[in-house]
């Protein structure tokens, strides 16, 4: 009973983080809504067929900015076009002979999934090979050659105006642009640094904490939207390099509050710096960073404590004196179009031959059984096939709870509401909500949005296919029949056929991101340029090496059999790692930037020792990452530390604070050999 409730309490918690409103969420739904709408209307009274298809392109090419939106649209028409002409011409060759039309579709379909894998192009050959695919089924239910042909066309049709819609609302009515959305999270991130001074100058140590896990997300978005605003409005490096000086001083700042443990008394320098932050707001509200705000901070010619507000000072400071010069530098090679083992790694081709086969099962079954309802079985084996068992399952997962919270939407709307719908209007009162809901859930996290298309999708193809009202309730039925079945024969065929698991590889990422932080936790080298960019850089990259982990380690979790009695325990205990690893990332960046500010003011045998003491522990760090990924080799507990130094002032004993506690944390870290001969060496019950 108590893991029934645990579970319970589980599901609901994660509903509720994933429901919830955030910056952004509420612009999504609008666009996507409004440009359903302009579709709905367009094909209701043109009566273009395929609406569904439509409607779900529209999801597809609606990203998060415009930069992403517009490539998107012009990736879908491109391969939408390349796949019907494909398509016409296999079937102008293949048309009554249906073996030799099976024998090259089949040969376009393998090329298509193996080049998904293996070039930088997998979206367009994504198309290709749906599109391949669909039109088999669309030969089965066709027996004129002509309408054959009229059917090709209409798919074009059905993908290219919605694009070109969705376009249109994206770049004219309610645009996304990534410049103004990193200028929003920078002013959010600001105020979260101004709310944290504020609550420490009360004497409120517990109020607006910021957390690592916000630490984290911070820096990456920062710079994720720094790429798209330089995609989207190209601009000379001068400008490009001002950005990346203001989101680097950003997410100095956003770090600094987040170390800010306890209680200050100085509230000159408190107050000085959120003057500091408010002017750098408005100087980001107002895009003109070639004139720097005036810092109240520098007033302050004296050793501010703790060292994380010498930390916030010192970021304002450098990105006032910045001299935004165009470094001299060869210029980056742009990534080829084939991955680098494109021909020297058979996962990629067995990857192929799975999914082709997984299909080719599903089109028998069936042709066998005489049920083209159910033809969109062929279409959710090539829609689910992903390189891992996690992945798979998790879409997988996905695609069935979503068709069944669409289909029932559906099934409710044939019962008691088509009966009364007599006009357009009706139609858009009955849809709008359904796709509003779809629309919300689509623009959450990866965890849950692909739920969101299948909400959508699964409604408009039982009730918006036709250009009447829809009383049949077999669509719904056979779409459910169709997406089971083929969730069942991709998962089989992926799991038995050469399975490929990420759970070997979670342990290799885990040690590579501890090797990462071991790096960046050894003691400072005097090296030319400025160490707090060069810190920067370190973090970033760990920064990313976890959230990758993080995102893996939710796959895994999914895969069949994944040590089977041990899932949950070995779950968790990876999840304690990665928790710990982040406070590990963000206190040991918070120890080498107060270090930076203080070197001048410790005495030289203090900087030995701290020089010492950091070695020591990223030496211990590189050994435990090292038993991590071989999973054999010993380590031994970290040595007991003695930081007791008196008489090396107030900032240098919050710095031995840090260290003290960064030891703790490092010393709390999951113990993988005790787990490996406790939990993983029983037998599984």
């Amino acid at each position: 009973m108590s893991a029934a409730l645990t579970w319970e309490r589980r599901f609901w918690r994660f509903l509720d983080a994933e429901l919830s409103p955030f910056p952004g969420r509420g612009n999504a739904l609008l666009r996507n809504v409004l440009a359903c709408a302009l579709v709905i209307i367009l094909s209701m009274s043109l009566e273009v067929p395929l609406l569904a298809l439509s409607l779900i392109l529209v999801f597809f090419v609606s990203q998060s900015n415009l930069v992403l939106t517009r490539m998107a649209g012009i990736l879908f028409m491109v391969s939408a076009t390349i796949a019907i002409g494909i398509a016409i011409l296999l079937l102008k060759f293949t048309y009554g002979y249906p073996l030799l039309r099976i024998l090259c579709a089949s040969a376009v379909f393998l090329v298509s999934v193996f080049a998904m894998r293996a070039t930088r192009l997998g979206p367009l050959f994504f198309v290709v090979a749906i599109v391949t695919i669909y039109m088999q089924s669309l030969v089965d239910l066709t027996a004129q050659p002509e309408l054959l042909l009229r059917g090709c066309l209409w798919v074009w049709m059905a993908v290219v105006y919605p694009t070109l819609v969705t376009l249109l609302v994206n770049t004219v009515l309610l645009p996304k642009e990534p410049q103004r959305q990193l200028r929003e999270t920078m002013r959010r991130q600001l105020a979260q640094v101004d709310a944290r001074l504020a609550a420490l100058g009360e004497g409120q140590m517990e109020t607006a904490r910021i957390s690592a896990v916000e630490v984290q997300q911070g820096v990456l978005s920062l710079h994720k939207l720094l790429k798209f605003a330089s995609m989207r409005a190209p601009v000379k490096e001068t400008r490009e390099i001002e950005q990346l000086a203001l989101i680097t001083c950003v997410s100095r700042l956003y770090a600094a509050a987040a170390a800010l443990k306890f209680n200050c008394d100085d509230t000159e320098a408190l107050a000085a710096l959120r003057q500091d932050c408010a002017a750098l707001g408005a100087a980001i509200d107002a895009d003109n960073l070639s004139q720097p705000p005036v810092l109240s901070s520098e007033a302050l010619q004296r050793l501010l404590a703790p060292p994380a507000l010498e930390e916030m000072r010192d970021a304002l400071r450098a990105l006032a004196t910045a001299e935004h010069a165009t470094p001299s530098g060869a210029p980056t090679a742009k990534e080829p179009l084939l991955v680098r083992d494109a021909f020297s790694n058979p996962n990629y081709l067995r990857f192929a031959f799975k999914t082709w086969l997984a299909t080719l099962i599903c089109y028998v079954f069936y042709n066998g059984v005489d049920w083209p309802g159910i033809h969109t079985v062929m279409l959710t084996c090539v829609i689910i096939a992903l390189p891992s068992l996690g992945a798979s399952t998790q879409k997988g997962l996905l695609r069935i709870g979503g068709c069944l919270m669409g289909s029932a939407l559906a099934l409710l709307c044939i019962v008691f509401v088509v009966p009364h719908i007599e006009t357009l209007v009706g139609l858009l009162a009955m849809s709008l909500p359904v796709i509003a809901l779809g629309a919300w859930v689509a623009a959450g996290s990866e965890r849950i949005s692909y739920a969101g298309l299948q909400i959508m999708f699964c409604f408009a193809l039982a009730l918006l296919e036709q250009f009447g009202p829809s009383i049949d309730l077999t669509e719904v039925r056979d779409r459910l029949v169709g997406i089971l079945i083929g969730v069942l024969v991709s998962t089989l065929v992926h799991g038995v056929l050469w399975p490929e698991s990420e759970g070997d590889s979670l342990r290799r990422r885990l040690a590579d991101a501890l090797h990462e932080i071991a790096a960046l936790l050894r003691p400072p080298v005097l090296e030319p340029g400025d160490p707090s960019d060069r810190l920067h850089g370190q973090s970033l990259r760990s920064w990313r090496q976890l959230a990758e982990c993080e995102a893996m380690l939710a796959r895994v979790a999914l895969e069949p059999g994944w040590h089977q009695g041990e899932h949950e325990e070995l779950t968790l205990f990876t999840q304690t790692l990665l928790a710990k690893a982040r406070e590990v990332l963000l206190l040991t960046d918070q120890l080498q930037r107060n270090r930076v500010v203080l070197e001048a003011q410790l005495p030289v045998l203090t900087q030995r020792w701290l020089d010492e003491q950091q070695q020591e522990m990223s030496d211990w760090l590189e050994q435990y990452a090292l038993h991590l990924q071989t999973q054999g080799t010993a380590f031994e507990a970290l040595p007991a530390q003695d930081v007791t130094m008196a008489g090396v002032g107030v900032n240098a004993e919050a710095l031995l604070h840090d260290l003290r506690t960064l030891h703790h944390l490092l010393d709390s870290l999951p113990d993988w050999q005790r787990y490996e001969q406790g939990a993983l060496s029983e037998p599984s019950p």
